[in-house]
């Protein structure tokens, strides 16, 4: 059974797309390419159907990650029956999802996988300044998503 993780900010356009798209990566360098299904949404609908922020994919394509493929999605409360782990980029997010989670329901911050990272660290929204914060973004997105690799890789494999 495929374990099925979505990734959530604001729009679906700048951090978690970024995720999706790195963690997909990493899981399949750890393996895990076939027991994780990963998507991304954001708790807003303003951009649906849209693509992915045009600097955060030329932050990713100069990394060698292609974004091209990105549709924006918004998250319906009815998806918590079908995935099994929700992951905020911020605060704020992680507020929304679990005001429409049933009880149980995995949800947490990202950066709660970065060993590195403090308690309680967020992915900022690089959508209001400039190329740096998809940069920063991206760095921040690359640890979490190793962190949540080795999580899997242990949770997942017998």
């Amino acid at each position: 059974m495929t374990y099925r993780v979505c990734v959530v900010c604001l729009g679906n356009i700048c951090r978690s797309p970024m995720a999706e798209v790195v963690l997909r990566r990493t899981l399949a360098d750890h393996g895990l390419d076939g027991l994780v299904a990963v998507d991304s949404a954001g708790t807003g609908g303003w951009h649906r159907g849209g693509p992915m922020d045009e600097r955060a994919a030329e932050t990713l394509a100069e990394h060698g990650y292609d974004g091209s493929a990105h549709r924006a999605r918004q998250f319906l409360e009815e998806w918590y029956g079908e995935v099994d782990l929700v992951l905020a980029m911020d605060r704020e997010n992680l507020r929304a999802l679990r005001r429409l989670a049933p009880p149980g329901a995995d949800v947490r911050l990202f950066r709660s996988f970065d060993p590195a990272a403090p308690e309680g660290a967020e992915v900022p929204d690089p959508y209001y300044g400039g190329r740096e914060g998809f940069t920063e973004v991206l760095e921040m997105v690359r640890a979490a998503s190793k962190g949540l690799a080795e999580h899997l890789s242990e949770r997942l494999r017998p």
